[in-house]
């Protein structure tokens, strides 16, 4: 329990406990859900429980076991910070850092798309590409910001606070036949004070935005985009003007954690913000009127990439073992099919590891001085990753069988005149039938239950859909070697 966890010492003063994270987000932000106005997002029966599951992570960097998981000793200033803001700088640094995604990812299950530690690293990937906005000077720009002063400035707050941000750039899903400027979803630049720029519009697909303490957005590049879209910006999630209304939610919070084992610890709720007029300050604005900046996004967001395919990795290795547990406890581990099933489990758990490796491996230093993971095998990876996710999904329901049906509720088995006949005729293989239907509600809810509906759609638009990532991977990976080997060996 958080209140359990020690103060924050001078060692720890930019760590925050869970408490000191719930208590930062009753900020009076203006979020909406069910069609009623939220008070308090930490006492809020679809925000709570998934606040609670963040907060633990914040009590993780008190633990003796797991500080050194999720914390760094910056080796300049010599404190103590989360390791979401590490700016990786050797091979080992991405590897260290990939270990709080692996935290992170088993603590969620895999549910979480963009847990506490992914934004950050949409920060640490404008540092690695910092010399780029040094001389950008967009006419536009009214105020002549110093735009890679405030990307390092923000760095340092964020980094300070112990921040939770959401990362968000989807748009609106509205009439796209109409020219993206025509709509009034559109994100923009409605004025430029002496403070800061005014915008107005929305963005779709917030996730943990009503349980974070800033949003990080930008506008992905079209060509009909004008001037006043071109954005790149970060603001608190209270800020005056913003709204977040709440999509259904899709976890069963306060159901009993035998029925839902993954479902009723709460869930990162997604949710479209209105741009009210909202002032953003001159020292949150990265980039206001320039398109060549906003084309940067790919190179920027590299390491948040890489985290995706790590989680992906992490969540391969849950699938693997949720499915061995599931033929251990039927006795179906002999059959050949069985094992061939549990083999494709592995084999796509292995490629997804050997992505990240090589991805790490072939690193490289960004113009900004920070260890980039190598692009070519960051997209390719991801693109593996969400093409297999259905057929892996279905290969885990398939060994599960009937279990996934006949799934019974705790109340079912504490009740003596219906509990007996489960008890007698449904134990496996030396498993007591409660624990095999504990099995099966976990396997359900990582499977098929409406919050791994959720994560299985949403996989799919956080990494890219895969139409794109082919296209992207074309266009990254350099052919020429390729083919003069090629026109070398046929002698052309």
């Amino acid at each position: 329990m958080a209140e359990q966890v020690k103060v924050a010492t001078t060692e720890d003063q930019f760590l925050k406990t869970g408490a000191q994270y719930k208590e930062s987000l009753r900020d009076g932000r203006d979020v909406w859900e069910g069609g009623h106005k939220v008070d308090d997002v930490t006492e809020h029966p679809a925000l709570g429980p998934g606040i609670d599951l963040m907060a633990e992570m914040f009590d993780a960097q008190f633990d003796p076991e797991l500080r050194d998981i999720t914390t760094y000793v910056d080796p300049v200033d010599g404190c103590r910070y989360s390791r979401s803001w590490q700016i990786p700088r050797t091979i080992q640094d991405l590897q260290d850092r990939r270990r709080l995604i692996e935290y992170t990812s088993l603590k969620t299950c895999g549910t979480f798309g963009r847990p506490p530690d992914l934004a950050p690293l949409v920060s640490v990937g404008l540092i690695a590409r910092k010399p780029t906005f040094e001389g950008s000077n967009p006419p536009f720009a009214k105020n002549n910001p110093s735009f890679a002063k405030n990307i390092q400035s923000f760095y340092e707050y964020g980094r300070a606070n112990n921040w939770i941000m959401a990362e968000i750039l989807v748009d609106p899903q509205t009439d796209r036949s109409r020219p993206s400027s025509e709509s009034p979803a559109l994100l923009r630049v409605t004025a430029q004070e002496e403070s800061g720029i005014r915008v107005k519009g929305a963005k779709s697909v917030g996730s943990i935005a009503a349980q974070a303490n800033g949003i990080l957005f930008t506008n992905l590049n079209r060509p009909d985009f004008p001037p006043e879209a071109c954005i790149w910006a970060a603001t608190p999630t209270a800020s005056e003007g913003l709204r977040l209304l709440c999509r259904e939610a899709v976890s069963h919070p306060g159901a009993a954690s035998f029925d839902h084992p993954l479902a009723s610890k709460g869930e990162e709720a997604d949710q479209l913000l209105v741009f009210r007029d909202v002032l953003i300050p001159n020292d949150f604005v990265f980039n206001v009127g320039d398109p060549d900046l906003v084309r940067l996004y790919g190179p920027v967001i590299l390491w948040v990439h890489w985290h995706i395919l790590s989680r992906m990795w992490v969540k391969a290795k849950l699938f693997v073992g949720t499915a061995q547990a599931v033929v251990e406890a039927l006795g179906t581990f002999s059959i050949p099919q069985v094992r061939a099933a549990i083999a494709d489990l592995i084999e796509y758990e292995q490629t997804l590891k050997a992505f990240v490796i090589a991805s790490e491996n072939l690193a490289f230093l960004s113009e900004g001085g920070v260890m980039a993971p190598n692009m070519n095998m960051v997209t390719a990876g991801r693109l593996f990753s969400i093409a297999s996710y259905p057929r892996i999904i279905h290969t885990v329901q398939e060994v599960c069988g009937q279990g996934l049906v006949m799934r019974f509720p705790e109340s079912m088995f504490d009740n003596p005149e219906t509990g007996q006949y489960l008890d007698e005729l449904l134990p496996g293989n030396d498993i007591t039938a409660r624990d095999k239907v504990r099995l099966m509600n976990f396997a359900w809810d990582l499977t098929s239950s409406s919050l791994a509906g959720r994560t299985e759609l949403f996989e799919n638009v956080n990494a890219t859909p895969a139409p794109f990532l082919r296209e992207r991977l074309y266009a990254e990976v350099p052919k020429d070697e390729y083919l003069r080997m090629a026109r070398d060996a046929a002698g052309v």
